[in-house]
């Protein structure tokens, strides 16, 4: 079953025109006429879109996920903040990204949330990275028993995969992944596929965290880390 793309809007909220390009079968709703459209639909079913640009956006947030419990929510925002990312996540969105982001990009977006991953742009990437770090360092170290799927799963990869893990889990765009590792987008997808199906991690922050833990607690084999 297609999932159906729903964008909230509201006067101070206009849809963005790059959002229509990538989903030109979504439509779009004010609040009242959205969650009757809903109402009673499985909640897997519909990927709901809505803007920071209305200064009520944490409201409405709160709103449709009190209505429509389980419904997935993506956050666009016209001037992304890693701060303001974090408040949507905390709460409950599933999804932040720019809301000027290419049609590419935000069905990319989309594919994530609705295999139940989270989608966190670059700069909120990188501050994840480093709370997490930050973390880890205060907790006593794991057994090794206890990471040893972690290894096994890590000696799963390929050096080009493992590479490409890294960058990503340092922040980096699969545009900026390409360019540093002289190879195409569609490769870079490809190594990230099968990295994320190996360590069995569904988005770019779960692969964050398998990294982090591995590296505080075993360090990862130093292979797996360079090309």
């Amino acid at each position: 079953m297609s999932i159906e793309h729903l964008f909230l809007t509201t006067p101070a909220a206009p849809v963005p025109e790059r959002w229509c390009e990538a989903f030109p079968a979504g439509r779009v709703h004010e609040a009242p006429a959205m969650l009757a459209h809903l109402r009673g639909r499985p909640a897997n079913a519909s990927l709901i879109w809505l803007s920071t640009a209305d200064a009520q956006w944490a409201v409405q947030l709160r709103q449709v996920l009190q209505a429509l419990p389980g419904v997935p929510v993506v956050v666009v925002s016209g001037r992304p903040h890693p701060l303001e990312g974090l408040d949507a996540l905390d709460k409950g969105a599933r999804g932040y990204t720019h809301a000027y982001a290419v049609p590419a990009l935000l069905q990319e977006v989309a594919l994530v949330v609705e295999h139940g991953g989270l989608w966190v742009g670059p700069d909120l990437m990188r501050r994840l990275v480093a709370s997490t770090h930050a973390a880890l360092a205060r907790l006593p170290a794991a057994p090794a028993a206890a990471v040893a799927p972690d290894q096994n799963a890590w000696a799963q990869l390929s050096a080009r995969e493992a590479e490409v893990a890294h960058a990503v889990s340092a922040g980096r765009s699969n545009k900026e992944v390409a360019t540093l590792m002289h190879i195409s987008e569609r490769t870079v997808k490809a190594h990230l596929g099968a990295v994320f199906e190996k360590l069995g991690v569904r988005d770019r922050l779960q692969l964050v965290l398998r990294l982090a833990a591995s590296a505080d607690t075993a360090q990862t084999p130093e292979r797996e880390l360079l090309s």
